[in-house]
C-alpha cells in the first residue's frame, strides 16, 4: 500500500509518515494540491491524507481536481475542530472519511485501511458486473481471447459496420453487445435480431415495420426495429439466411440511411449502428450468387472472427467456474463446485456446441448430480462419432467448414438422443425450431 501525504506544514508531513512507516505504509509527501496532482503523474498511490485548508490548492479542490482526471483514489481528510461543516461537505463531494485535529495515529492507519479495502471491493465488483454484462463468452486469458479483445477495443469507437464469423454457440451476440457497451452508443438501444429465426413473410415488418392495413392482419402501425434501435446498435444475427428481396432493401438502407415502413408513403431516417453475425461460410454464399457481393462489401467493413471453445481449452476451466457461479445462483445450488476429474473432462472435450453447449452441460449436471459435487460422469458429454472426426477438415481456404462442423454436431446429438429432435436440440442449446430448419437443410431427417 502506498499513500500520498498531502500538507503545507512540514512537521506534520514528516510525523505522518513516520506513522505510516511503522505500520508498514509506504509515502509520499506534497506540500499542497498542486505538487499532489504533479505527483500522481509519477506514481499511482492506494489513497490520500490531506489537510482540508492549506495555501493554493486546499483538499477540497484536490478531491474534485482527482474525481475530473478520473483518478479513483480514496481520500481521507484531516481539519481542524472549527471545519467539521467544511469536512462533511467535502465528504459529500466524494472523500471517503474524516479526521479532526489532533487525532490518535492508530485512528488515522485505520481509516486509510477501510477506505483502500472499501476501494478494492468496489473496483472488483465493478470488474465483476462488467464481467456479467458482457456475458460469459471472453473469459480467458489464452491468446485467442485476448486478440478478441483487441479487435473489439480497435473498432468500438468508430461507426463501421462489423462482420462477426464464427461457429454456432461460439458467442457472436456476445462480442456484438460487447462492441456496443464499448462504444460511444452504449447509453443507447442495443436491439438484436435472429434473421434466421423468422419467417420470411414476417422478417420485413420486423426491421421495417408496417402501417395499418398494409397487410392482413396489419390492425395498427409497428414500428420496426430499425427505428426501434434509434441511435443505439442494431445486431442482424445470422445475416447470411436473410431472402435476396430484403438484401436488395438493407443495401438500401445502409446506403441512404433511411427505411420505408410496409405501406408507408414516407421516407424515416435511422442512425443505428449495424452489426451482423453469421455461422456459414458467407464468401460462398456470394460465389453461388445467394447473397449479393454489394451488400457483403458493405457489411464487411471490419471483421471479426469469433474463435471457437475447442481452439481456447486452456481457458474452458475458467470459464467453466464463471458459468457454475452463475448457475449456482440461478438454480439456488450455492455450494455446487467440480469434483477431481470434471475439469478435466471439460478441457479434453471439443464442444462442437461451443459455449452454449459448455453451459448447457453444466446446467443439466446440477440437475443430475448427487450432492454438491459434480463428477465427471454428471457432465454426459457426447462422445466422438465412430464415422467422423467431430474437427472436420479445412475447407479450401484453409478455414474449418462450418457448415460440416454443424451438421456433425447436429447428427451425433440424433444419435444420442434416438432421434428425438426436442432432446437434441436442448443437448445444443438451439430452439426446436432452429434444429428442425437445420435437419432439412442438412438432409438429415
Amino acid at each position: 500500500m502506498r499513500i500520498l501525504i498531502v500538507d503545507d506544514e512540514r512537521n506534520i508531513r514528516e510525523s505522518l509518515q513516520v506513522i505510516l512507516s511503522l505500520e508498514g505504509i509506504a509515502s509520499t509527501c506534497a506540500s499542497d494540491g498542486r505538487e499532489a496532482l504533479d505527483a500522481f503523474r509519477d506514481e499511482s498511490f492506494d489513497a490520500v491524507v490531506t489537510d482540508l485548508r492549506m495555501p493554493g490548492m486546499g483538499g477540497q479542490e484536490l478531491i474534485e481536481r482527482l474525481r475530473d482526471e478520473g483518478l479513483r483514489c480514496p481520500v481521507v481528510m484531516i481539519s481542524a475542530l472549527g471545519e467539521i461543516g467544511d469536512a462533511v461537505r467535502a465528504l459529500k463531494s466524494g472523500a471517503a472519511d474524516y479526521l479532526i485535529k489532533p487525532f490518535d495515529p492508530d485512528e488515522l492507519v485505520l481509516k486509510l485501511k477501510a477506505a483502500v479495502s472499501s476501494r478494492r471491493l468496489a473496483d472488483r465488483l465493478e470488474a465483476g458486473a462488467r464481467t456479467a454484462a458482457t456475458d460469459s463468452g471472453f473469459i480467458g486469458e489464452g491468446e485467442a481471447a485476448r486478440a478478441l479483445r483487441r479487435d473489439i477495443e480497435k473498432i468500438a469507437g468508430s461507426d463501421t459496420t462489423v462482420l462477426i464469423t464464427g461457429e454456432s454457440g461460439s458467442g457472436k451476440e456476445v462480442v456484438a453487445r460487447e462492441i456496443h457497451a464499448r462504444s460511444p452508443r452504449t447509453d443507447e438501444p442495443f436491439v438484436a435480431v435472429n434473421v434466421g429465426g423468422i419467417h420470411e413473410n414476417l422478417i420485413e415488418s420486423e426491421l421495417f415495420g408496417h402501417e395499418k392495413g398494409a397487410f392482413t392482419g396489419a390492425e395498427a402501425r409497428k414500428v420496426g426495429l430499425f427505428e426501434l434501435a434509434g441511435a443505439g446498435s442494431l445486431f442482424l444475427d445470422e445475416i447470411g439466411e436473410m431472402p435476396p428481396h430484403l438484401q436488395v432493401k438493407l443495401l438500401r438502407v445502409l446506403q441512404e440511411r433511411k427505411i420505408r415502413r410496409l405501406g408507408g408513403t414516407r421516407d424515416i431516417p435511422v442512425s443505428a449502428r449495424i452489426l451482423s453475425a453469421t455461422n456459414r461460410d458467407i464468401e460462398a454464399l456470394v460465389r453461388d450468387g445467394r447473397f449479393r457481393e454489394d451488400l457483403y462489401y458493405r457489411l464487411n467493413v471490419f471483421r471479426v472472427a469469433v474463435p471457437p471453445l475447442r481452439d481456447r481449452a486452456d481457458d474452458v476451466p475458467l470459464l467453466a467456474g464463471f458459468l457454475l457461479a452463475k448457475l449456482r445462483a440461478r438454480m439456488g445450488k450455492a455450494d455446487a463446485t467440480f469434483a477431481d476429474g470434471a475439469l478435466e473432462a471439460l478441457s479434453a472435450y471439443s464442444f462442437p456446441g461451443n459455449v452454449r453447449e459448455l453451459e448447457n452441460v453444466l446446467e443439466r449436471a446440477l440437475i443430475y448430480a448427487d450432492g454438491d459435487e459434480i463428477r465427471a460422469s454428471d457432465l454426459c458429454l457426447l462422445a466422438p462419432s465412430p464415422s467422423a472426426d467431430p474437427r472436420p477438415a479445412a475447407a479450401a481456404d484453409g478455414s474449418a467448414s462450418l457448415d460440416l462442423m454443424e451438421r456433425d454436431a447436429i447428427e451425433r446429438a440424433l444419435a444420442k438422443w434416438s432421434g428425438n429432435r426436442t432432446k437434441a436440440a436442448l443437448e445444443l442449446g438451439i430452439s426446436r425450431r432452429t434444429i428442425l430448419y437445420r435437419i432439412k437443410r442438412y438432409g438429415l431427417g
